[in-house]
């Protein structure tokens, strides 16, 4: 799958800011979930652009959701606990539902 593009890389950028900013987390917080070698936005930014190419735009939402739930955790005291994906109804915030309409519009395709 081809990469974001430019435009793309730019309003991801500007959501995470913002997802970042809402959830009381930081750019250290992105990096270490997403296991990157820097808290620099570009680096973070081509961590989830690998993940783009990969899996496409599900993937790249489950991610995300992925480690919206292991902050979730974290911040309940269950830091030990591995990050999984779990299923629609157990949607935990507005990455969850993002992944769900993605999901609705692809079916919809």
């Amino acid at each position: 799958m081809a990469a974001l593009t430019t435009e793309q890389l730019d309003e991801l950028q500007s959501f995470l800011k913002d997802w970042l900013r809402h959830s009381g987390r930081t750019q250290a917080d992105l990096r270490r979930a997403l296991r990157a070698s820097s808290i620099r936005m570009p680096v973070l930014l081509d961590e989830l652009d690998r993940t783009y190419r990969k899996d496409g735009l599900v993937g790249l939402a489950e991610r995300l959701c992925e480690i919206e739930d292991l902050w979730h955790r974290e911040d309940s005291g269950e830091v030990d606990a591995l990050p999984t994906m779990s299923g629609p109804e157990d949607a935990l915030g507005q990455l969850d539902l993002l992944l769900e309409e993605i999901r609705l519009d692809i079916g919809d395709a």
